[in-house]
């Protein structure tokens, strides 16, 4: 177990399908960190969406084959859950302050002062992205990479407000009922998987439906509050100069945000994919979607899908491996042009 000091300590650490999930005590309250993969490997960290952790936002991504080759070779995995969304948390005393944005973000640096991580790549979900978003902006030299899944970067606007504030009510007097599930399926996925009257609901909606009734209404509301009264950021986008991937789906609720945040960043290091028929979690929803661009995206740091490499593997994501032409503006606009992805994976 790692050496802990006053401010940062693990609590606990147990085995989880394959990875080792620690407790690490901060100061702004304890969070589950779950760790895949070799340590000694280049680090991404990922953050889901709202009432979500590692299994309900990213197991689909991670149990497709290719995907999985092409992260876990290059990538120890550090997955993040909100405050009390980890798998069997008990509810958090609702006496205990409502953490903001800005205190989940500084979590995570203390997190990876804890492990003893420099720079890396951030990978995030709707509100999962809006907060490494705005780690990025706060902790710049400590971002390497952003790889953003229907973000958030604006205030809430009036619907969302509005939306947000019927959840937090049913959540408040009923906790996780029907209804609000309802609500956050909504929130993920398109209509075409939700399903309707002649047309069933498709395995991964049962699959987030059954893990949303692990979720413990009180935390999941404390996390609704903090997103639900983020501020603008806008403005500190136009100063990030790591490289940013965005994947949309085209059913999303957020899609304007996407667009927005999209042409706020500088041209020459983000780019944007549109999935054709999903919704917000492309993760889950179109996994197979976000191989190719994340593929180019990470061929610009020197990384390459294990069956491109001979001999053994290689994680070349550290600084002092990358060469300057590959941090080019010219070769970012290059390898980083806007697409659209279609639901055929022939496309």
């Amino acid at each position: 177990m790692v050496e802990s000091n006053d401010s940062v300590s693990v609590d606990m650490e147990t085995i989880y399908l394959g990875g080792k999930e620690h407790f690490v005590r901060t100061g702004r309250g304890p969070v589950s960190v779950i760790v895949y993969g070799d340590q000694d490997k280049p680090a991404l960290v990922t953050y889901p969406d709202l009432a979500l952790n590692h299994m309900s936002c990213f197991q689909g991504l991670f149990f497709c084959p290719e995907a999985a080759s092409l992260l876990l070779h290059n990538f120890c995995i550090y997955h993040i859950s909100p405050p009390g969304h980890e798998l069997g948390a008990a509810a958090i005393c609702p006496n205990d302050p409502v953490p903001s944005v800005d205190d989940l973000a500084d979590q995570i640096i203390e997190v990876l002062n804890f492990f003893g991580l420099g720079a890396v790549m951030c990978m995030g979900v709707t509100a999962g992205a809006y907060i490494l978003t705005l780690f990025a902006t706060k902790y710049r030299e400590r971002v390497l990479g952003l790889i953003l899944v229907s973000p958030l970067c604006k205030s809430p606007s009036w619907t969302e407000w509005l939306f947000n504030k019927v959840m937090s009510n049913l959540l408040y007097f009923y906790g996780m009922c029907g209804l609000l599930k309802e609500c956050l399926l909504q929130r993920y996925f398109s209509k075409d998987v939700r399903g309707g009257a002649e047309v069933p609901e498709s395995d991964i909606v049962q699959a987030c439906r059954r893990l949303l009734d692990e979720r413990q209404g009180t935390n999941v509301f404390r996390f609704l509050q903090a997103i639900n009264r983020r501020a603008d950021i806008t403005e500190g986008l136009k100063r990030l100069k790591c490289r940013t991937l965005i994947f949309v789906g085209e059913n999303s609720p957020f899609h304007s945000e996407a667009l927005h945040m999209t042409s706020k960043l500088d041209r020459r290091y983000s780019a944007l994919v549109e999935v054709q028929a999903c919704g917000s979690m492309v993760t889950e929803e179109q996994p197979h979607a976000m191989l190719i661009p994340m593929e180019y995206f990470l061929m610009g740091y020197g990384l390459y899908r294990p069956c491109q490499l001979s001999g053994s593997p290689r994680s070349p994501l550290s600084p002092s491996c990358i060469s300057p032409e590959l941090l080019s503006p010219e070769s970012m606009g290059l390898k980083l042009k806007p697409i659209k992805t279609r639901v055929s994976l022939e496309a």
